[in-house]
């Protein structure tokens, strides 16, 4: 009986103030000045907050230096058993812990994990009828307990992009994806609000133009865009997965520039993906 009121008392405490879940684009991680923006940022936000970052251009150059052949297709990694090791260390090391010593800088006590840590993030190696992705993985479960552990401790997750199968293989995954699904999770005891901070001031109607800002889009709109070809292909998984996240619990999702994201949080910049 006592630790049911307590874990009432948990939710309650934690609905009171809002969970931020924040991805960061590898445009912005392979910018020093413009990472540092960011990071100022995320510091200052007087409440709960997950960061998931993907990895930038460091692990491309590292293949390349190394001679390990990349394969792109559509935009996503053909992760093969070396490349695996490459994105792991880059990923899961030199970038994440980057991240985190800059945060505790700030007096943002951060903490570096990834999916294998503490099993907060379970996948399954991708099966695709026509194409071997290799060791990518797609995501099976979150650990919504784990994370929420951190949160209540007063530190900041800083997630990379690497998860596991619980049968001791790593596996790569999307990190637009697993921000999306820690943001799904999540939402069951906290206010969530999910940020998707890139190097655009939101969703454009022109890409070329950062002043063709689409302040709000719904799924109406968003279809005729796409129908017109004006929103651009890197940009469509983002907003397939902002919809998704808001039908699944999350209060609110917010496309926009990273070194913009206070503006972001009090509503002032960005495009609000919203139901209607």
């Amino acid at each position: 009986m006592g630790s049911t009121s307590r874990d009432q008392r948990d939710i309650k405490q934690r609905k009171m103030k809002p969970l931020y879940v924040i991805k960061i684009g590898g445009n912005i991680i392979d910018d020093e000045e413009k990472l540092s923006s960011f990071l100022r940022s995320v510091a200052s936000i007087d409440s709960y907050k997950i960061v998931v970052h993907g990895g930038g251009k460091l692990a491309t150059k590292l293949a390349d230096s190394l001679g390990i052949q990349q394969q792109m297709i559509d935009g996503r990694r053909i992760t093969d058993a070396e490349t695996l090791k490459i994105v792991t260390m880059v990923y899961a090391g030199y970038v994440n812990k980057n991240i985190v010593a800059q945060l505790q800088a700030l007096s943002c006590n951060a903490i570096g994990l990834t999916g294998a840590d503490n099993n907060l993030i379970e996948a399954h190696k991708r099966k695709h009828p026509s194409i071997d992705y290799g060791f990518v993985g797609d995501i099976d479960t979150v650990d919504e307990k784990g994370i929420s552990h951190f949160l209540d401790l007063g530190l900041t997750p800083i997630i990379a992009p690497i998860t596991h199968d619980k049968k001791g293989q790593l596996l790569n995954t999307n990190a637009d994806t697993i921000a999306q699904e820690i943001a799904k999770t999540m939402s069951k005891d906290f206010e969530v609000q999910l940020i998707y901070s890139f190097e655009k001031s939101g969703v454009l109607l022109d890409a070329e133009d950062d002043q063709t800002v689409i302040p709000t889009l719904n799924r109406h709109y968003y279809s005729e865009l796409k129908a017109d070809k004006k929103i651009f292909a890197g940009m469509i998984p983002k907003i397939d997965n902002a919809f998704a996240a808001l039908d699944s619990g999350v209060k609110k999702v917010i496309i926009g520039k990273a070194e913009n994201l206070d503006k972001i949080i009090a509503g002032e910049s960005g495009t609000a993906i919203i139901h209607e």
